[in-house]
């Protein structure tokens, strides 16, 4: 997330300053680029980790912090936005040789140490785009990493946004929220990768990245789940999209792009051109400390950090993100790949990397300049495919091919990517290694959203949903230890799931959220035909906005027609028998309080609303009966499994079946 130091609350002066600062560091890059002072002529290759943190249950562990402190290098390891995520930044290497071994191993390193200071917190490390087990309730502010940045990035986007994040993805579900906070954004976990280039080479080298990162995605699609919905293969690309898009609705009519986008169309000549549309395009956000005058350094001989160009282009969200730093007063340039999920396991990512990196190289062998091959509107519609359908996407391609994913991939691509992994010196049996990992995965049509997607369809209607998603979360856990390849994987098991006791501590966990509801308008011939087609006891009752203003029973309903008041025919409202005022909870509420309000109010049943008064979902006494049949039959099978060992003297104690 860059430079943490920020104003908390920057004054129209101190943005004033800043964006002449910001100028300022444009023509110092300008001037570099101009006179040579930018290193060129080398390549490297790098990457950053993002990962989630989970407790025991496979649910998100809020010890990012504890964690961090544990681990105590500020160097390689920093925060994410959320409480649940840390990142770690790896070495920079040649490429070549044996460098995507290197990037293995230190990758392998980078998780078994942040897992053990994880561990020493309740907590576990877990490689994935999306984490299945996340909700609503992981999303509020008590679970943001508290840094001024994070806060100040909060309120100004907010305030952009009319205090309102509107999300719609469509895939198999459909997701359609609002949200009033950035949070949204900390769903996502990336394994980015970097590539150096000099300047000169800069928008030829961009313009590639650009094309290639839809079949890269395609193969390595992994996040197909958001808060229980099934959407895209890669839903992390609407969703990031979609969670920090602040535009009004002026500027979403004048047609102007999200701060997270693909871009506009292929660079012409420079790394200027990048930052020129963006700075003419989004406001200035934050503000920081700014030093002396970037050029003022140039003249003097050392090279700028351009603080404020860095601070503001960590605000604009390219899927290929054009970077600049510097190092023993050295400048150079990077891309920045942001579109690779994390996970499924170490080698998966190396592979990921492998082809990337390989397709950077090989496609610049058959054609230098991309933009004269393809369409920039070709390649950016083969990205959304990308992310949308995984291997099944169809691509256009250069020499006008039109192919699925998973055939250009095997056919052209993967060839073409061994041979600019081989041109570049890379060691032959890494090469060999990590792309076949790549074709093996796509032979097999087994990305890791494709296993999530499957082990989901498998466990069909195990348990309750809550249980489901947290097997699949343990089951890829367990899975990602091993360290083997994601195509090689079984399918996720119920009894793979964490101890299930722990899916009922909160009444989130429990409710039902598919819904019957009526109108206080609807008769209430309507609320005893839902009740009888449905087989249930208790239909809420919410406005045309989902605000919950009572509810109607079956006993309320026998009851008036038993005594007479309501007869057949009759077109009753139901806000005439309606409870106007009943007892609710909401889903951060103990399961232990909703047992104890139920049974001190006598209901049988409590509406589970948000904060604003949303209906979210509903919990009823049938729901805790079914949960006490669990609870008892694990207690008793335990007692017997004791008293079975000290009857033969073991005192073995077994596992409690699930």
């Amino acid at each position: 997330m860059g430079e943490q130091k920020v104003a908390e609350e920057s004054s129209k002066q101190e943005l004033r300053r800043f964006t002449r600062a910001l100028l300022d560091d444009v023509t110092a890059l300008q001037r570099m680029v101009d006179g040579g002072h930018i290193e060129s002529g080398i390549r490297r290759i790098g990457a950053e980790q993002e990962m989630f943190l989970i407790d025991p249950s496979g649910g998100p562990s809020p010890k990012a912090v504890e964690t961090l402190a544990r681990l105590g290098d500020d160097d390689r390891f920093t925060t994410e936005l959320g409480r649940f995520n840390i990142e770690a930044n790896l070495t920079p290497l040649e490429f070549g040789g044996r460098c995507l071994r290197q990037m293995e191993e230190e990758l392998k390193e980078v998780r078994r140490v942040a897992s053990k200071a994880a561990r020493a917190e309740g907590a576990d490390v877990l490689l994935v785009g999306i984490l299945p087990t996340i909700t609503p309730a992981h999303l509020t502010m008590d679970h943001m990493t508290p840094k001024p940045r994070y806060y100040e990035l909060n309120r100004l986007m907010t305030s952009l946004s009319g205090g309102e994040f509107r999300m719609l993805i469509k895939g198999v579900d459909e997701l359609n929220l609002s949200h009033d906070n950035i949070m949204l954004e900390a769903c996502n976990t990336s394994f980015q990768l970097h590539f150096q280039s000099g300047p000169e080479e800069f928008a030829r080298l961009y313009n590639l990245a650009q094309l290639v990162t839809a079949p890269v995605l395609a193969v390595a699609v992994n996040s197909p789940l958001l808060l229980r919905n099934r959407l895209w293969q890669e839903t992390r690309i609407a969703l990031f999209q979609q969670s920090v898009d602040v535009r009004s609705k002026t500027h979403q009519a004048r047609g102007q792009r999200t701060r997270v986008s693909f871009g506009r169309g292929w660079l012409k000549e420079s790394i200027l051109e990048i930052f020129q549309e963006d700075i003419s395009t989004f406001r200035v956000m934050l503000t920081g400390d700014l030093g002396e005058p970037s050029t003022d350094l140039l003249a003097r001989g050392v090279m700028p950090p351009l603080s404020a160009l860095c601070l503001f282009n960590g605000t604009v969200y390219r899927w290929n993100r054009a970077c600049y730093g510097v190092k023993d007063n050295v400048a150079h340039l990077r891309i920045e790949n942001r579109v690779i999920p994390s996970g499924p396991t170490v080698p998966d990512e190396v592979a990921n990397a492998a082809f990337y990196f390989g397709l950077m190289a090989g496609v610049s062998l058959t054609h230098p300049d991309v933009s004269k091959a393809l369409s920039f509107d070709v390649a950016k519609d083969n990205f959304f495919a990308a992310a949308r359908y995984g291997l099944q996407a169809r691509f256009r391609w250069i020499g006008d091919q039109v192919k699925s994913a998973d055939d250009l991939i095997l056919q052209d691509l993967a060839p073409l990517a061994r041979e600019g992994l081989a041109a570049q010196g890379i060691d032959a049996a890494d090469i060999d290694r990590y792309m076949g990992i790549i074709e093996e995965r796509v032979r097999r049509g087994r990305t890791g959203a494709r296993w999530m997607l499957d082990s989901l369809e498998k466990l069909g209607g195990q348990g309750r949903p809550e249980e489901r998603f947290r097997a699949l979360t343990t089951a890829m856990a367990r899975r990602q230890r091993r360290g083997r390849p994601v195509h090689t994987w079984s399918l996720a098991r119920f009894d793979e799931g964490a101890d299930w006791r722990r899916s009922f501590r909160r009444v989130g966990q429990v409710m039902t959220r598919d819904l019957k509801t009526v109108h206080p308008d609807d008769v209430v011939d309507l609320a005893a035909s839902l009740m009888d087609w449905e087989r249930i006891r208790h239909l809420p009752v919410e406005s045309d906005d989902g605000e919950l203003v009572g509810i109607v029973t079956h006993r309320t309903i026998l009851r008036l027609f038993t005594t007479g008041k309501l007869k057949a025919g009759d077109v009753t409202p139901i806000h005439e028998v309606m409870h106007s005022d009943p007892i609710t909870v909401n889903p951060g509420t103990s399961t232990l309080e909703a047992i104890t309000l139920m049974r001190d109010h006598r209901v049988g049943c409590l509406p589970v609303v948000e904060e604003d008064g949303r209906l979210v979902g509903i919990v009823t006494e049938r729901d805790f009966i079914e949960i006490s049949r669990k609870l008892l039959e694990a207690t008793l099978r335990e007692l017997e499994e004791e008293e079975d060992g000290v009857a033969t003297g073991s005192g073995a104690r077994k596992p409690i079946a699930r």
